[in-house]
C-alpha cells in the first residue's frame, strides 16, 4: 500500500517554460531502469511522478520553480484506495460523509480539502471512481469499498432510487449567468410538487426566508444575500428527502443565518403526514451557525489541493472541539501540530486614553434610506468591531469615516490617514503580479503579515488566478501593509476557512498591538468579531429604511444590545472557550435571560 501521494498541480506546471522537465533531471531515482519523474506524453505539458517508485526525498518539490509539486506522507492509518480521484497525481478522496435520516449533519474542514466534491458525488454530479480515474467503475463496485459500514447500507438505498437528492451549491452568484426570469419562476420550475397547491407551497417557504418581497423582482436584480435564500428555497421545493447544502449562510447577515438555520433544521422533521424523515447536509464556516444548526459532525482533514479523509460522525460539540485541538481522540489521529485557541477580545470599558477621531449628529440621507449617528469616539490602539444586518449603514458609515462618502450633516473629525479595504473584491481582470500588489507588505511587514498569512507562495501568480480566500488574505495584508491612523476592513473573513479566520484574528489583533493603531472590522461572523474585538459599534433600526449607530460600547454592553435584537443568548463552550447560542427556551437559555446576561463574557 502507497504510503505517500504525489500531486503536481496545472495550474502552475510548466515544464518545458522551467528547462525541459527540470523535475525529471533533478530527480535521483531510478529503479529496475524507470524513473520516478517522467515526460508527459504529447497530450499533456506537465510531468509525471510515479507514486510507487518515488521515495519522497524532496528533491523536486522544493527545486520546482513554480512551486507546482507536493508529495505529502499519507497517515499509516490509511489503508484504502480513494474514494474518488480527479487523475493521475490529483487531488484524493477518502471515504464520503454521512447522511443520517432525522438529522442535520455538518462537515467542517478547511478550504480545499474536499468538502464540495464529496457532496458533488453525494448528489450524483459526477460518479466515485475508487481512484481507478482510468477504468469503468459500477455501483457494484462502490457498494463494496463500503462493505460493512453506514454508507453501505445508505448507497444501496441510493442506487435502487428510493432516497431522491436535492443540492444547493457553494456558488450562488452564478445562478444569474445560467437563469433569466424572476424568483417566482425559479422557485415555479425548481418545485417538484405541479398540483394546484403548488404556488401555496411556494408562498410558505418565501415567507419562512423573508422572500416574499423579492418574488417579482428579476433574479439579476438580486442581492447576494436575496438570491442565497433563493437558491436555498429552490432547493427545498425539489422533491427530496437527502438535501444538501453547501455554505448556506454566505452573504447572509447574521440575523438571516439565524433565520435560515432554524429553516434548515426544521427540515430534517417530518415535512407533512405522508413524508418520512429526510437526512439534511450542511458545509459552514461560521463556526457559531454550524453549532446552533446541527446534531451531528463530519471532520475532514488533510492537506489543501492535496488529499482529504473523512472522519467518523461525531456530535456537534465534541466534533467542533476536537477540530480545534487538531486531534481526534477516538481514530488516534492529530492533523494539526497545535490546537486553535479562542482567545477573545478584552473589554476595556468606555475609557482609553488617546482620542482619534469622533463625530457629533452625524446624518447621511439617500433617497430611501437615512443613517444617524447622535455621537461618538474612537481611540488609539484599539480593535473595534461592527455588528447589524445588511443594508442597515455599516458600509456607509466607515466609507465617511475613510472619507469616500461625504455626511449630509454634522461633524466629523477627518484629520487622520485611512487605509481601507471594501466589502467587494473586484479583481477579476487584474493581473498585476501579488508580489508587487504586495510590494509593501513584503518590504516592511513580512514576519507579521506575510509568513502568517502564508502568502509567499502566491507572489509570482496574479490576482486574478488567486481563490476567493486567497485574494480576501492578500488585500488584508496590502490594507494593513499602507501607512495609516485608522484601518477599517469590511467583512475580512468572507470566503475564509474557520481555522483562516482565527488566524487573521490573531494576525490583525498582534498587529494593531504592535503598530499601536487602531481597526474597524466590520462583519457578521459572530465569533470572528468576538474573538477580535475590545469594544463594539451596533447598528440597528429597519433594513434599506433607516440605521441608527449605537456606540462604541464595551463589548459586553454591545453584545448584549445585539442580542437583544437577535433574540438569542450566548454562552461559553467550557472545553474551548468559544461562544455558543443557547437552544431556545432551555435552562441556560432562561437563567442567562432573567439576569439580562445575553451575552456570556
Amino acid at each position: 500500500m502507497k504510503r505517500r501521494i504525489a500531486v503536481i498541480h496545472k495550474d502552475k506546471c510548466n515544464p518545458l517554460g522551467c528547462g525541459n522537465y527540470l523535475c525529471a533531471k533533478l530527480c535521483p531515482v531510478n529503479r529496475t531502469g524507470e524513473d520516478c519523474v517522467k515526460e508527459g506524453d504529447d497530450t499533456t505539458t506537465k510531468a509525471i511522478i510515479d507514486e510507487v517508485l518515488c521515495t519522497g526525498c524532496g528533491i523536486c518539490p522544493k527545486r520546482c520553480p513554480y512551486g507546482a509539486i507536493e508529495i505529502i506522507n499519507l497517515p499509516t492509518s490509511l489503508n484504502k484506495s480513494p474514494i474518488h480521484r480527479f487523475g493521475e497525481n490529483s487531488f484524493a478522496l477518502f471515504s464520503l460523509p454521512t447522511p443520517l435520516f432525522g438529522k442535520v449533519a455538518g462537515v467542517l474542514g478547511r478550504n480545499g480539502i474536499g468538502k464540495s466534491t464529496a457532496f458533488k458525488i453525494l448528489a450524483g454530479l459526477f460518479k466515485a471512481n475508487l481512484g481507478q480515474y482510468d477504468k469503468e467503475i459500477t455501483n457494484k463496485d462502490v457498494l463494496e469499498y463500503f462493505k460493512g459500514t453506514q454508507m453501505q447500507a445508505f448507497l444501496e438505498e441510493l442506487f435502487k432510487g428510493n432516497i431522491t437528492l436535492s443540492y444547493k451549491p457553494q456558488q450562488v452568484e452564478l445562478i444569474p449567468k445560467n437563469f433569466k426570469g424572476t424568483t417566482k419562476e425559479l422557485l415555479k420550475k425548481a418545485n417538484s410538487n405541479t398540483k394546484d397547491d403548488s404556488d401555496k407551497q411556494i408562498q410558505e417557504v418565501a415567507k419562512a426566508l423573508d422572500l416574499t418581497p423579492y418574488l417579482d423582482r428579476n433574479i439579476s436584480e438580486l442581492s447576494g444575500g436575496e438570491l442565497q435564500r433563493t437558491v436555498i428555497a429552490a432547493t427545498v421545493l425539489k422533491d427530496a428527502n437527502l438535501i444538501l447544502f453547501d455554505e448556506p449562510s454566505s452573504y447572509l447577515d447574521i440575523k438571516q443565518r439565524i433565520k435560515v438555520s432554524q429553516f434548515i433544521r426544521s427540515l430534517a422533521e417530518n415535512k407533512n403526514k405522508s413524508q418520512n424523515q429526510n437526512a439534511v447536509m450542511v458545509i459552514e464556516h461560521d463556526l457559531i451557525i454550524l453549532d446552533f444548526m446541527t446534531d451531528l459532525l463530519n471532520i475532514m482533514y488533510g492537506h489543501d489541493a492535496v488529499y482529504g479523509i473523512v472522519s467518523g460522525v461525531k456530535n456537534t460539540r465534541e466534533g467542533i472541539n476536537q477540530f480545534l485541538d487538531g486531534q481526534l481522540k477516538e481514530e488516534n489521529v492529530r492533523f494539526r501540530s497545535t490546537p486553535l485557541k479562542f482567545e477573545g477580545g478584552v473589554d476595556k470599558g468606555e475609557t482609553l486614553p488617546v482620542e482619534l477621531i469622533s463625530w457629533e449628529d452625524l446624518k447621511l440621507k439617500y433617497e430611501h434610506f437615512a443613517l444617524n449617528a447622535n455621537s461618538g469616539t474612537i481611540y488609539k490602539n484599539e480593535v473595534i468591531g461592527i455588528l447589524g444586518e445588511n443594508g442597515i449603514g455599516k458600509s456607509s458609515f466607515i466609507k465617511m469615516l475613510a472619507g469616500l462618502q461625504k455626511p449630509s450633516s454634522g461633524s466629523l473629525n477627518e484629520e487622520i490617514s485611512v487605509s481601507y479595504k471594501g466589502q467587494y473584491l473586484d479583481y477579476q481582470d487584474d493581473e498585476t503580479l501579488v508580489a508587487e500588489f504586495l510590494h509593501l507588505a513584503v518590504t516592511n511587514y513580512s514576519t507579521q503579515l506575510v509568513k502568517p498569512l502564508s502568502l509567499d507562495k502566491y507572489l509570482t501568480k496574479k490576482l486574478n488566478e488567486l481563490s476567493g480566500g486567497e485574494l480576501q488574505r492578500v488585500v488584508v495584508a496590502k490594507t494593513l501593509a499602507q501607512e495609516a491612523d485608522l484601518y477599517l476592513l469590511d467583512e475580512p473573513s468572507a470566503y475564509l476557512d474557520i481555522e483562516q479566520r482565527l488566524l487573521i484574528t490573531k494576525v490583525i489583533k498582534r498587529f494593531a498591538i504592535e503598530k499601536e493603531t487602531t481597526v474597524l472590522v466590520v462583519d457578521h461572523d459572530l465569533m470572528f468579531l468576538d474573538n477580535i474585538s475590545d469594544r463594539l459599534m451596533v447598528f440597528t433600526g429597519k433594513p434599506g429604511i433607516e440605521g441608527n449607530l449605537q456606540g462604541p460600547m464595551g463589548k459586553v454592553e454591545g453584545m448584549n444590545t445585539f442580542l437583544k435584537e437577535l433574540g438569542i443568548t450566548l454562552r461559553r463552550d467550557p472545553q474551548s472557550k468559544r461562544p455558543r447560542i443557547n437552544k431556545p427556551g432551555s435552562v441556560k437559555d432562561r437563567e442567562q435571560r432573567a439576569a439580562n446576561k445575553l451575552y456570556y463574557a
